[in-house]
């Protein structure tokens, strides 16, 4: 299934608006060069881009997890439903809807699953049958998940523990989710799979996604609009059709060329063209 913006999510104002942001780690090391970017309401939003690009730092500095790892946005602003949130904690960002699920599946494997899930509803204050209703709508989403629910998290195959990362961060009701790698390591099935619930919890949720992804043709496959990014910058974006097209984008990211498939050797080497690095 591939995700089909519709005329709502077009016009939608941007529930997330970065303008401009640079990030430093160790007061040295500059990270981000004034990378810029939407995410609007209702709209799942690629950023794009080979390792060490920027991709994590850029939806850390969204969730505000940079300070754990002594990074910090030295410009720029970040807005969030109209509202600066770059100075808030990531206790206040989840209060108000906005989380991370991050690379790796950090499950709590002593957890069983379902414990692992009632952890992301932490934060509500909306008593315990409306939890346990949420709980029953996520097993709805992650049918897996209801077979394993007693089964230690730790012990659950990489697949599950995916699921049971964005389960639980579906249990904290978020406006948005920042998708961290949720294909790495996963086997093709399970990522199509993931893909496919992703795109669900978008359309029958309404949760606004920003997905960092190194797998370029299941990302845009999925999303409404995508970013690209370079060494710390964004340089080409679009609509996510637009890029699929694009011959650069073809070439150097899926392997393809107007003369057929290349081998990984030649796009691992393939120049990019300099209106890129602009």
């Amino acid at each position: 299934m591939t995700a089909v913006p519709s005329a709502q999510t077009q016009a939608a104002a941007p529930l997330l608006r970065v303008n401009n942001i640079e990030v430093i780690y160790d007061h040295v090391i500059l990270v981000l060069k004034g990378v810029s970017l939407e995410v609007p309401a209702g709209g799942i939003v690629a950023l794009l881009g080979a390792n060490g690009a920027g991709k994590t730092t850029t939806l850390k500095a969204v969730s505000n997890l940079l300070k754990a790892e002594r990074g910090d946005v030295t410009k720029g602003s970040i807005e969030a439903m109209g509202e600066r949130i770059d100075r808030l904690t990531a206790s206040d960002l989840v209060r108000r809807g906005i989380i991370q699920v991050m690379e790796g599946r950090h499950c709590f494997g002593h957890l069983t699953v379902e414990e692992n899930l009632l952890t992301g509803a932490f934060s509500r204050r909306d008593g315990r049958a409306a939890i346990l209703a949420d709980l029953e709508r996520c097993y709805t989403y992650f049918p897996r998940l209801r077979e394993r629910r007693k089964a230690q998290a730790g012990y659950t195959s990489g697949g599950e523990q995916q699921m049971t990362a964005i389960a639980r961060a579906l249990m904290s009701r978020p406006k948005m989710m920042l998708l961290d790698e949720p294909s790495m390591g996963l086997a093709p099935q399970l990522v199509e799979e993931i893909f496919e619930i992703v795109v669900q919890l978008n359309r029958k949720e309404g949760v606004s996604i920003l997905l960092a992804e190194q797998n370029t043709n299941m990302a845009l496959r999925y999303s409404h609009y995508g970013y690209i990014l370079e060494n710390g910058r964004v340089v080409m974006d679009g609509k996510a059709e637009d890029l699929r097209q694009n011959e650069d984008v073809k070439e150097f990211y899926l392997g393809l060329s107007a003369s057929g498939r290349k081998s990984y050797r030649e796009v691992k080497h393939y120049k990019r063209r300099k209106r890129w690095l602009a």
